[in-house]
């Protein structure tokens, strides 16, 4: 019996791109290991050398798939028209109006139909769910912890982008704590500012303060002024999306994201942030995300999949 052909599919970050090659459904899920293309980007070039260089990765994946591509990106993006909107973001600035699905349908000629386009933070989501972290659930939230705060909210599978039960567009980053947008207390920069800041009061913020990484293991060493910032940060995480995990149903809360290599001290801080706004979500179930490293990449090829099914 023929095999059916694997999915192509593109994770588009700030300073990458991965390009590869899904196998799935059926319970099998996989990428293919030696199909992974990795290749930089520079999030300030002109929009012609960004599309370039994502289908200089996409082309390098070959002819032997299924041509109906998935495509995990940031955004702000209109997803549904495959149009860039991005504008003092920080990254991707050149790529604003530009049809990223028509362009990249051009440099690899192929249709435009056949790219499906996804937010990144819902790729994940999706592949955490169809790898199995969400045990089965119904109804789970992910969230991911990084240079900023991404989130999806998953009823059987599918995000939930609209409605009171989950934050705008499904998105914590675009919550509020204590008056300030989540991202200025949670997030890289803001827990690298605060440590700066409590540390040497008075001083500048300079290139000299230690990254999250180090911050925690300062934290685990005994340091009170690093064990206070991550913990007033991840608690912050947790308070803020309490209200939503509560109205949506969530079963369970899958987290991802680099700064969960420090789960020890996330994990705790986050049930804590959650139950003091939500004290019925106190064992609510919380799971570090197990392949993170897969998980967008398959959440596009599922995308992909479901779009191709309902053409």
């Amino acid at each position: 019996m023929n095999q059916p052909l694997p999915t192509p599919v593109l994770e588009i970050g700030g300073t990458h791109v991965t390009a590869a090659l899904v196998h799935g459904p059926g319970g099998t899920w996989r990428v293919a290991p030696d199909s992974i293309v990795r290749r930089g980007l520079d999030a300030h070039a002109p929009a012609a050398e960004l599309l370039d260089r994502v289908a200089e990765a996409a082309a390098a994946l070959g002819t032997g798939h299924s041509g109906t591509w998935g495509v995990a990106l940031p955004g702000p993006f209109d997803y549904a028209a495959g149009v860039a909107l991005y504008e003092h973001v920080g990254k991707f600035d050149e790529l604003k109006g530009v049809d990223v699905g028509a362009e990249l349908a051009r440099r690899l000629g192929t249709a435009a139909g056949s790219i499906s386009f996804l937010n990144d933070a819902d790729a994940f989501g999706i592949g955490e769910v169809a790898l199995g972290a969400a045990g089965g659930s119904r109804r789970a939230a992910c969230i991911t912890l990084g240079t900023g705060v991404g989130s999806t909210f998953l009823a059987d599978g599918v995000p939930v982008k609209s409605g009171s039960d989950v934050p705008p567009d499904g998105s914590c980053y675009l919550l509020e704590y204590n008056g300030l947008p989540l991202e200025e207390t949670v997030s890289r920069r803001a827990i690298r500012r605060a440590y700066a800041a409590a540390a040497a009061p008075g001083e500048s913020h300079d290139a000299g303060t230690p990254d999250v990484r180090e911050i925690a293991g300062a934290a685990r060493a005994g340091d009170p002024v690093a064990a206070a910032v991550l913990d007033h940060a991840f608690g912050a995480a947790g308070a803020a999306a309490a209200p939503y995990l509560k109205r949506f149903g969530a079963e369970v809360l899958v987290v991802g994201g680099s700064m969960t290599g420090s789960w020890d001290l996330v994990e705790p801080a986050l049930r804590r942030g959650i139950a003091s706004v939500e004290p019925d979500l106190a064992r609510l179930p919380l799971r570090k995300a197990e392949r993170s490293e897969e998980a967008g990449l398959v959440g596009a090829a599922y995308w992909a999949m479901a779009a191709g099914s309902a053409v």
